[in-house]
């Protein structure tokens, strides 16, 4: 994989961790639910460099919008192994920035009851994602959905634990 494959995945993985580690519990209440998808992931705490990546890449409006977005989002145990060197250099370029982040972002609200019943979905990268259950767990690509059902007034954050990374274009 090269490096910059790398650091685009670890973009996007950053901006999809943003989203999903604000996020309550899967049984989420109903005052959580008046939060959008950004405002989830700041409130958790958890995923700091997401939220600034999604600020920086210009996808917060979009993911704090009307729109209702799937967003799978990497844990920050996920980010930890990225490089930080790649992490800096998609910093440094919005455009890949962009397609990292956008590529753990699926359009329309999708809880686990439908995503299990996929074999693929298109991001909003452009680029697809397989989804396949083995054993009672859920995988896109090769990251295992850790926590389903995050919700959020215009979607849901699946929790994954490792950063997709998109195809080379």
């Amino acid at each position: 994989m090269t490096k910059l494959r790398l650091t685009t995945a670890a973009l996007i993985a950053t901006a999809v961790a943003v989203v999903a580690v604000g996020a309550p519990a899967a049984t989420s209440t109903p005052t959580a639910a008046k939060k959008n998808l950004v405002q989830t992931a700041v409130a958790a705490g958890q995923f700091k460099t997401l939220v600034s990546l999604v600020k920086q890449a210009g996808l917060a409006s979009t993911l704090s919008g009307k729109g209702r977005y799937t967003v799978f989002a990497p844990t920050d145990a996920a980010f930890a192994k990225v490089p930080k060197a790649t992490l800096k250099a998609l910093a440094a370029d919005k455009a890949k920035l962009r397609a990292v982040l956008l590529y753990h972002v699926v359009a329309g609200r999708l809880p686990a009851a439908k995503v299990t019943k996929l074999r693929s979905a298109t991001t909003l990268n452009g680029a697809t994602v397989r989804i396949r259950v083995n054993g009672g767990m859920v995988y896109v690509n090769d990251a295992r959905v850790v926590k389903p059902n995050v919700s959020a007034s215009n979607g849901v954050i699946h929790v994954i634990n490792r950063v997709l990374i998109p195809p080379a274009s």
